[in-house]
């Protein structure tokens, strides 16, 4: 569908010169308007799957939460703030004077924490090993949504090759209808075959309404990733993807698939949790140094002298039943579910891989038949038939059944390709294809 190009010329004096600039760039603008908009704007696979990475929200949340989690390592690791400590001690409470009591004191000290042994080395790595499994995982989400683009815009692009094929072949159905009411009135048809024909055509117009739904459902879904650029009209052109690797190329290379790095991240995020687990049977203390002010004179007369005091704490887990044995025994629990779900997923993508490059395959040898005898078979049956009806040879309801077998030949022709590029897409996400 083009818009016709028409010829502008700008005013020009007699010198052959533009009379105003003005009209000369309206002109330019009005041939440039005039250029056949599908050329222009016909949307095509790769531009969709740009247009879908560019700024997908999911993918720079995952990002944020990567960064987010890599910042929070470094905290991880690092000693808590020391803690500031005060008080008036020994205040007498008859009168509440500090010059009162020679054990009256002013105190103020610092104290900090060390945790447990090297917990805050292991804390530490145990969050950076969940900032990996969320790059990881942020790869998952990109190479989920360059599958899932193409196969929606795989699916919108059958949907309006298919709408094309209906229609022409309804052409063809409406002249049957035409033909048949003619030769219902010279009497060398039944008006069942009208009726027929008829029937035939309004399926068609029913088969039509149920692909611009499918394709209405199909913009729709891709209008999620990329917006109003989904209403754009689609490229005619078949959609061309890279061709896969090998299936054992591909097997080989599942272990370094990013939902199997994620997974290995979470397990190695886990085992730390487990060092960090064994580190709670080793004491944990805390380092303090206190100033003492101290009021009043002594017995001669003199200030009374200031005082220091150096403290260490310790923590003694001298009961571990229930505390210490119970965290290391989860942890380990936790450890081998993370491996069994990675193993798990592991086995889940072998399976996607058996099925998605058997169909792949099995589907490329159905597109060769119906190239190289299905759709030649089906037009020639066609023709045979017309030939045959307007010799009087053979029935109307003969070459209503051939026409019908030429269309449904022809879609399934158009979904065998498409269903090929789909499980290719498949293989792709697999293969490690990097968006």
């Amino acid at each position: 569908m083009f818009y016709s190009r028409k010829a502008i010329r700008p005013v020009r004096t007699i010198d052959g010169s533009c009379n105003q600039g003005r009209l000369c760039a309206t002109a330019t603008l009005l041939a440039l308007l005039t250029l056949p908009v599908n050329t222009l704007a016909a949307l095509n696979l790769d531009e969709t799957v740009r247009l879908a990475l560019v700024d997908d929200p999911a993918i720079k949340a995952m990002q944020a939460r990567a960064s987010a989690i890599s910042d929070a390592a470094i905290a991880d690791g690092q000693l808590p703030d020391p803690k500031l400590r005060t008080g008036l001690y020994n205040l007498p409470t008859d009168d509440f004077h500090i010059n009162k009591e020679p054990s009256t004191q002013l105190r103020l000290g610092l104290v900090q924490d060390f945790p447990r042994g090297d917990t805050l080395q292991y804390k530490q790595q145990q969050t950076e090993w969940m900032a990996k499994a969320e790059l990881a995982n942020t790869e998952v989400t990109g190479r989920k949504l360059v599958r899932d683009v193409r196969r929606n815009f795989l699916e919108l692009y059958y949907q309006l090759r298919a709408e094309e094929i209906v229609r022409e072949s309804r052409t063809l159905f409406a002249q049957l209808v035409d033909i048949t009411q003619a030769h219902y009135g010279t009497g060398r048809v039944s008006q069942q075959d009208v009726l027929r024909a008829s029937l035939e055509l309004a399926r068609l117009d029913d088969r039509t309404t149920r692909i611009l739904n499918e394709s209405d459902k199909s913009r729709a879904a891709l209008m999620k990733w990329i917006g109003d650029a989904a209403l754009q009209p689609v490229d005619d052109q078949f959609p061309v993807l890279p061709n896969p690797p090998t299936k054992d190329e591909i097997a080989s290379a599942l272990a370094q698939h990013p939902v199997i790095r994620t997974e290995t991240a979470k397990l190695e995020a886990s085992k730390q949790k487990i060092r960090i687990a064994n580190e709670q049977y080793k004491p944990g203390w805390s380092a303090g140094l206190e100033y003492r002010k101290r009021f009043g004179d002594d017995a001669s007369g003199n200030s009374r002298t200031d005082m220091m005091a150096a403290m260490v704490t310790l923590d003694l887990p001298v009961f571990p039943r229930n505390r210490q044995d119970k965290r290391l025994s989860a942890s380990i629990l936790q450890s081998e579910s993370v491996e069994l779900n990675r193993d798990d997923r592991l086995r889940g993508l072998k399976q996607m891989l058996d099925t998605d490059y058997s169909n792949w395959q099995r589907l490329g040898e159905r597109a060769i038949l119906y190239e190289s005898q299905l759709l030649r078979d089906a037009s020639a049956n066609v023709q045979a038939s017309l030939n045959a009806y307007q010799s009087g040879v053979t029935e109307f309801t003969t070459l209503m059944r051939a026409r019908i077998t030429d269309l449904d030949t022809r879609l399934s022709d158009l979904r065998v390709r498409v269903d090929r590029a789909r499980a290719q897409a498949n293989l792709l996400y697999l293969a490690g294809e990097k968006p």
